[in-house]
């Protein structure tokens, strides 16, 4: 599957823990990162600034279903799923 054109919803749904320019610290889930542009695609393809993470991420039908608001609704589900739960014990 090819990325869909405009969608962005792996730009802003999911946390990414490593460094992307303009946003030091990565980006919380839910967060528009900074470099996807107002057409809703990366000012980092190809670049190789670009976080290794969203180099490989890779569009599946299952992630990215039939439309944004579907991929969206499923990356927010498994960030969801995987989101580590700390505690503070003190």
């Amino acid at each position: 599957m090819e990325c869909r054109l405009g969608c962005g919803a792996c730009c802003i749904a999911p946390s990414i823990t490593s460094p992307i320019p303009g946003m030091p610290q990565g980006k919380p889930a839910g967060v528009r990162c900074i470099q996807l542009d107002e057409n809703n695609l990366c000012r980092l393809f190809g670049d190789a600034r670009r976080p290794a993470v969203c180099a490989q991420f890779q569009a599946e039908d299952d992630v990215c279903g039939g439309s944004r608001d579907e991929a969206l609704a499923t990356l927010q589900q498994l960030e969801e799923a995987t989101r580590v739960i700390t505690t503070d014990k003190a």
